[in-house]
């Protein structure tokens, strides 16, 4: 793929960089999806396991002073794709490229983002310095759990978000009786842009963290009595958020609620736990990890996100604004 710019005088001039597009093998199906609306290839990549449990990877197209872009969510099994990707990069390196673009529409790494106990990893940044040190000259992400792992990498970095699609999608809606609830506080300003955009109130729940799976909701901020709910979150892995949240919503006597996130994880049958919950309507995610056939469930809506990320992607390879694409 190759793009012609118009030049004084008439005629075009070509542009040398051209596009490649490779993909791990954590998210195939979007990788083809975002190559379909890019129209474009997506060019093959041998990933092969020894006998020792190691790992190669080949690029089976040329990357020499190519635009070159490496598809792969951070999802689980994490350090396996995590560590494919680090080879992934590499091998564009070896392979001449003349620019590499990661492009990971889920950033598993993300939630470890600080150090709140005594003698532990901050991950977030250190697997950032893994990607760039492995040879990724730009970032182009999804929705990261903390605005500030952002300024974790030392290459630019375009963030995402996926509020717009799901905006797109609630419109469908009578929202005249609707609010939209974050679960806690830190998840305040997204879910106040996402209801500026379906022009309705906002709420939040005073969360509090105890482990990876106990969390309790003490409190929530607004007025969400007997009416319509959305409760947006970032991710969704065990579900055990949205589930205290459900219980202080059913306290308070609302009529009806619909589960929205951008990463929808589902882990450990939490699909099917918040699909139990006779209040709940519908849930909503994206596909920018993939949802498993075992996961599929009656209340489950998945966006495609493709459309933004190859939008991005073009803007990156042509040079121009990523930002512009989040301007009202």
């Amino acid at each position: 793929m190759s793009y012609r710019y118009p030049k004084p005088g008439g005629g075009s001039i070509l542009c040398v960089r051209e596009i490649a597009v490779f993909s791990g093998t954590a998210h195939p199906e979007l990788a083809a999806e975002i190559c379909g609306q890019l129209g474009v290839d997506l060019e093959p990549v041998s990933v092969h396991r020894f006998a020792n449990d190691c790992l190669e990877v080949q690029l089976q197209a040329n990357c020499r002073e190519r635009d070159v872009f490496l598809i792969q969510p951070i999802v689980a099994p994490v350090q396996e794709h995590l560590v494919e990707l680090l080879l992934m990069l590499d091998a564009a390196r070896g392979a001449s490229a003349g620019r590499t673009t990661v492009v990971m529409p889920h950033y598993a790494y993300a939630r470890s983002d600080k150090k709140d106990a005594p003698r532990i990893s901050i991950g977030g940044r250190l697997v950032a310095d893994l990607l760039v040190t492995a040879g990724a000259n730009r970032v182009l992400t999804m929705t990261l759990h903390s605005p500030q792992v952002h300024g974790f990498f030392s290459v630019p970095v375009d963030h995402l978000h996926a509020l717009r699609e799901l905006a797109g999608h609630f419109r469908r809606y009578d929202l005249s009786n609707t609010t939209v609830i974050s679960p806690d506080l830190g998840n305040a300003k997204p879910a106040s842009h996402f209801a500026r955009l379906l022009g309705v109130p906002v709420a939040a729940g005073a969360k509090e963290r105890f482990a990876d799976d106990r969390v309790t909701i003490s409190s929530i901020i607004g007025d969400v009595t007997g009416r319509d709910v959305i409760v947006l979150d970032d991710e969704i892995a065990k579900g055990s958020t949205v589930l205290e949240l459900l219980a202080r919503l059913r306290e308070r006597g609302v009529r009806s609620v619909r589960v929205a996130c951008t990463h929808g994880l589902f882990a450990g049958g939490a699909l099917k736990r918040i699909g139990d919950q006779p209040e709940v309507q519908e849930i909503v995610c994206t596909n920018t990890v993939p949802v498993h056939p075992e996961q599929a469930a009656p209340k489950l809506t998945v966006l495609s996100i493709a459309p933004a990320l190859a939008e991005a992607i073009r803007r990156i390879h042509n040079g121009e604004s990523v930002s512009a694409l989040f301007t009202p």
